[in-house]
């Protein structure tokens, strides 16, 4: 009889034949057999997590850590165990906005320095600007970098990219053979806001600058084949746009975030700066067809979703991106394959992490203990966008490589140096908002 580290029993384990009771046996880090619930296995340690789930642990596609005046190494603790309370296991780190951003091999360095005692794996973009080379970009690959990211309409000098570097860009990628993540709001089209508040910023940054941006994306993944992931989408209208692309072979997918699916314009406070972002929260109208694109029985372009993670300088809500996400989601009748498939699965598909997304023999021991019959009402303190509104869905643990992250281990660097960000409960008071 095999001997194992872990043994993780669930009546519940998210698989890519479906949702079963299922035995999950881990060694050294990965998970090395998958058999039935009752099955007599061997372990130095069992857990059986009853009727909570059991998923792969997030791979969250374009986090960046540092808020302005943050230190880099604190803005990487930080974020970390704000990945491990919400279930994330990988974090994807975008270039910019950081200091440095990383558009050279000096910065790469940097922030891997900074990110050497974090708990959760991480994958880094390279960044592209109007300055970039083919010799930085070259240095960033051979240095790593899982592909790149670049921006239509970046502040700064040299911050976002014309047309023909956006088509350097994407030959170079495409040569490669790794995606480019491109921001899509065309600079063109956009406006300085008329006044403060939410409502000015979201006229200064309308649709049309997304269709106006993606037109141009389209154009050069056309022309040059590069693996092309839009980051974030956020106007619907413009999803037309990205399915007849795909129709005609263009290789260009889509990537979202929970804040777009589940908070419309017209129902948050227009002076918050927990709910603005870039590009910015748009109507309930645009939300519903947000969600009707996503779900299409078609072949949707929007095969991701993630935080959108931006502290300091736009949405913070990591620890809450999964539960909010289930609590729409569930909504509309999706169920935990479709949570899998856009948090885990697709995103390790498109940066082609092999060994991460499933549960399955020979895939790393990333895990997620959800449950989603918790209920947890966020607190009214909290700094991100969902702050005092009632969520579906509780992550109770999280493994890194078979062994606990969240809560973690006594005397691990998860506990002895991140205290930043406090562990909520949820009071499950009455009368907390609902949305979705």
């Amino acid at each position: 009889m095999p001997q194992f580290d872990t043994v993780i029993r669930s009546q519940r384990v998210v698989t890519q034949e479906g949702v079963v009771p299922a035995a999950v046996g881990i060694r050294s880090g990965r998970v090395t057999a998958v058999c039935s619930y009752d099955a007599p296995l061997c372990s130095d340690r069992e857990t059986d997590l009853g009727t909570v789930a059991l998923l792969p642990g997030g791979i969250d596609l374009d986090v960046t850590v540092q808020p302005p005046g943050r230190p880099l190494r604190e803005g990487y603790a930080a974020t970390d165990t704000a990945a491990l309370r919400g279930g994330v296991t990988t974090m994807v780190i975008t270039p910019a906005p950081a200091d440095p951003a990383i558009t050279r091999l000096v910065a790469l360095d940097t922030h891997a320095t900074a990110a050497a005692k974090t708990t959760a794996h991480v994958v880094f973009l390279g960044g592209i600007t109007a300055r970039s080379t083919p010799a930085d970009l070259a240095d960033l690959r051979a240095a790593g970098a899982a592909g790149f990211h670049c921006s239509l309409s970046g502040e700064g000098p040299g911050a976002f990219v014309d047309d023909t570097r956006l088509h350097k860009a994407m030959a170079e990628a495409a040569a490669m053979e790794v995606p480019l993540f491109v921001h899509a709001e065309d600079a063109r089209e956009l406006v300085t806001p008329a006044r403060a508040g939410n409502s000015a910023f979201l006229a200064s940054r309308p649709p049309r600058a997304e269709r106006r941006g993606l037109e141009r994306v389209v154009a050069a993944a056309r022309a040059t084949g590069a693996r092309t992931h839009v980051s974030p989408f956020t106007a619907a209208e413009c999803a037309a746009v990205l399915a007849a692309a795909r129709a005609i072979g263009v290789p260009i997918t889509a990537h979202t975030c929970p804040h777009y699916l589940c908070l419309p314009a017209e129902h948050v406070p227009d002076d918050s700066p927990a709910h603005r972002c870039r590009p910015p929260l748009r109507s309930g109208a645009n939300r519903d067809a947000l969600w009707r694109a996503l779900l299409s029985t078609e072949d949707s372009a929007i095969t991701t979703i993630g935080s959108g993670h931006r502290p300091g300088t736009g949405v913070a809500a990591l620890p809450w991106t999964l539960p909010a996400l289930w609590t729409a989601a569930a909504r509309r009748g999706r169920g935990l394959a479709d949570l899998v498939r856009w948090t885990a699965a697709a995103p390790a598909e498109l940066i082609r992490l092999h060994a991460k997304g499933r549960i399955a023999s020979g895939y790393d021991a990333d895990l997620v203990a959800f449950d989603t019959a918790a209920q947890q009402t966020v607190p009214a303190d909290d700094p991100g966008p969902y702050a005092g509104r009632s969520l579906n869905g509780r992550i109770t643990r999280t493994w890194v490589g078979g062994r606990d992250a969240f809560p973690p281990e006594e005397g691990s660097y998860a506990l002895s140096e991140r205290r930043e960000i406090p562990i909520h409960a949820g009071d499950g008071r009455p009368g907390a908002q609902q949305w979705g």
